[in-house]
C-alpha cells in the first residue's frame, strides 16, 4: 500500500512556552495530517536532549524528554498556575528554541508542579511496570543534580563503580529527589500515550527515531558498563565517528563508547532487545539510525582529535538482525542506510528485508549516476525531499551549483507556475516507493532558516527551528490532499 508522511519533531510545533510539546498543538497537527491525507508522522527522538541539545546525544534510551511535557495540560489539573507559567523566561524568539532556558525554567515549573502533586495508585503502578529502566534513570539524575551536572566517570569512586552500599545509601538520602524524576516520567508517559492513542485513533501512525548509539555520560553506560569498550577504571578505549570524505577531511568524530558486541551476542543481545521493545511501544515504525553500523562501524582512539585514525571494524550483522526479527517479530523498521555504502551494507540491507532511504536532495549534484535519482529508487523503500541532516529544498536550490539546479530542473521537469520546491515534492511522490515522506520545512517552502541540523557543528543554531503559528493552514492540507490523491498514495482513503 502506498502512502506518505510528514517529518516534523514536536519541539518545532508553536506554542507559548518556547518549544513545541505534547499540548493542543500536536492534536492539532495530527488534524492537519488528517485532512492532508498523510498516514505517517515522523518524528526525531523523543529521549532527554544531550550534548549541543541534540535529541541523538541521550542520557537514557528509555527515558521521556521532559521539554515536550505540555503544560498548559497541569495548570487545568491544578499542579501550576497561569501566573506562575508566565513569570518564568521562555525565550525572545518564539520562532526558536532556546534550550538554556527550558532547562532552568522548566524544571522549576515541573518542581512547582510536584509540590502539590499528591501520588495516586496509576503513578505507583507506573513505577513498578517501569522500574526495570526507571530506577536506574531516577537515581542518576538525582545524583546529576547533586553533583552538579558532572557526568558519572566524575563521581566518588564507589557510586562511578556503583558498589551496593553507596547506591543503597543514594537511595535513601535522594528519596525525594528520586521521586520527582519518576513523577516527571509519569507525566511524559501519561501525555506520550494520550497523543499516541489518538493518533492511531485518526489513522496517522508515528515513525520514531532510534539512535544507534549512546553517550558515554549516560544512565545506559554506567548501569551497563560491560556492555561498552571501556578499560578497568571505565575510560574509553575507543568512541564511534565516520572516516574523512568529500563534506569533512578530518570525518566527523562522535565520541559515542562502541558496543562490545562479542559480548552482548552472549545474552541475545538482551539490552538492545529491550531498547527495541520499548521503542516499539512509544512508535509504530522505527527508523534504525545508522544501519551501516550493523555491517561495520568506524572505530577511532579514544584520545584521537579527528577521525582521521580509525578504521572499519566487523559489526554484528545479520546476527543480530536475525535475532531481532525472532525475539520482536511485529517490530517495524527503516535502515537508516545513508553515507558510505559498501556491497556488504547493500547485502545486509537486502537480507534484512527492511527498506532503506532514498534522498532527493542528493541526486543532482552531479550528473554521475546516482543511486538516489527517481528512476534507481526501489519499491521496498522510503523516499525523502531530505532530512533533519540536510537542507532544505529551497536552501539547495539556493546554493547548488548552477548545473545541478539545471540538471534538477531537465529530469524533474520543474516549471515556475508549480514551483521548483513543489516540483520536487511531487517528484518524491510519483517514485515507486512505498512511503514517501517530506519534511514540514519543504511544504512551507523555508530556506536556511528551516533547517534543522548541520551535522558536525556546534554553532548554537541545530535543533531550534520552531514553525510560526498558524503554519497547518487548511489550504496547505487541501494542496497536499491532492498531490497524495494523485499518486496513489491515501492508503485506506483512498476508498474515500
Amino acid at each position: 500500500m502506498r502512502e506518505s508522511g510528514i517529518l516534523m519533531h514536536i519541539t518545532a510545533l508553536p506554542g507559548p512556552w518556547g518549544i513545541g510539546t505534547m499540548g493542543k498543538q500536536a492534536f492539532a497537527f495530527v488534524d492537519f495530517l488528517q485532512d492532508a491525507g498523510q498516514r505517517n508522522w515522523q518524528v526525531l527522538p523523543l529521549t532527554p536532549t544531550g550534548f549541543g541539545d541534540s535529541p541523538y546525544q541521550s542520557c537514557s534510551t528509555f527515558a521521556g524528554n521532559p521539554y515536550l511535557i505540555d503544560l498548559e495540560s497541569l495548570t487545568e489539573a491544578g499542579l501550576l498556575t497561569a501566573e506562575e507559567l508566565t513569570s518564568l523566561n521562555w525565550g525572545e524568539r518564539e520562532e526558536r528554541v532556546d534550550f538554556g532556558c527550558q532547562y532552568r525554567s522548566k524544571t522549576v515549573a515541573l518542581q512547582m508542579a510536584y509540590g502539590r502533586f499528591t501520588a495516586g495508585e496509576d503513578f505507583h503502578a507506573f513505577c513498578r511496570e517501569n522500574s526495570s529502566w526507571l530506577a536506574d534513570y531516577s537515581l542518576y539524575m538525582a545524583l546529576k543534580t547533586k553533583f552538579q551536572g558532572a557526568p558519572w566517570y566524575q563521581w566518588e569512586h564507589k557510586l562511578k563503580f556503583r558498589e551496593p552500599s553507596a547506591i543503597w545509601q543514594a537511595r535513601q538520602e535522594l528519596k525525594d529527589e528520586i521521586r520527582f524524576y519518576c513523577f516527571v516520567q509519569y507525566l511524559f508517559f501519561n501525555q506520550w500515550n494520550a497523543l499516541h492513542t489518538y493518533a492511531r485513533e485518526k489513522g496517522v501512525r508515528i515513525i520514531g527515531d532510534v539512535p544507534i548509539y549512546v553517550p558515554y555520560d549516560s544512565v545506559d553506560v554506567w548501569s551497563n558498563p560491560e556492555l561498552f569498550q571501556l578499560d578497568a577504571q571505565l575510560s574509553l578505549e575507543a568512541v564511534a565517528g565516520c572516516p574523512p570524505d568529500a563534506f569533512s577531511e578530518d570525518g566527523q568524530l562522535w565520541g559515542n563508547p562502541l558496543y562490545r558486541w562479542d559480548q552482548m551476542a552472549q545474552d541475545g543481545y538482551s539490552w538492545w532487545i529491550r531498547r527495541l521493545e520499548a521503542a516499539g511501544n512509544w512508535y509504530d515504525v522505527i527508523r534504525l539510525d545508522h544501519f551501516r553500523g550493523l555491517e561495520a562501524y568506524w572505530s577511532v582512539p579514544a584520545n584521537d582529535t579527528t577521525a582521521k585514525g580509525g578504521k572499519w571494524i566487523k559489526g554484528p550483522g545479520m546476527d543480530f538482525i536475525g535475532t531481532v526479527q525472532k525475539k520482536l517479530p511485529k517490530l517495524e523498521l527503516i535502515a537508516e542506510d545513508l553515507g558510505f555504502l559498501t556491497q556488504e551494507v547493500l547485502d545486509l540491507l537486502a537480507q534484512s528485508g527492511y527498506p532503506g532511504m532514498k534522498v532527493l536532495g542528493f541526486a543532482f549534484d552531479s550528473r554521475e549516476p546516482s543511486a538516489y535519482l527517481p528512476h534507481n529508487c526501489c519499491v521496498n523503500a522510503v523516499c525523502y525531499t531530505g532530512t533533519h541532516d540536510n537542507m532544505t529544498i529551497r536552501q539547495w536550490l539556493d546554493t547548488a551549483s548552477e548545473d545541478a539546479i539545471a540538471y534538477a530542473r531537465e529530469y524533474m521537469r520543474l516549471t515556475p507556475e508549480e514551483g521548483d520546491v513543489w516540483g520536487m515534492i511531487r517528484t518524491a511522490f510519483s517514485t515507486v516507493c512505498k512511503l514517501c515522506v517530506i519534511p514540514m520545512q519543504d511544504y512551507l517552502a523555508l530556506g536556511a532558516e528551516g533547517r534543522m541540523n548541520f551535522p558536525g557543528t556546534q554553532t548554537g543554531n541545530n535543533w531550534v527551528w520552531r514553525a510560526k503559528d498558524g503554519f497547518a493552514e487548511p489550504q496547505l492540507a487541501k494542496r497536499i490532499r491532492g498531490l497524495t490523491a494523485l499518486y496513489g498514495r491515501l492508503g485506506s482513503q483512498n476508498k474515500e
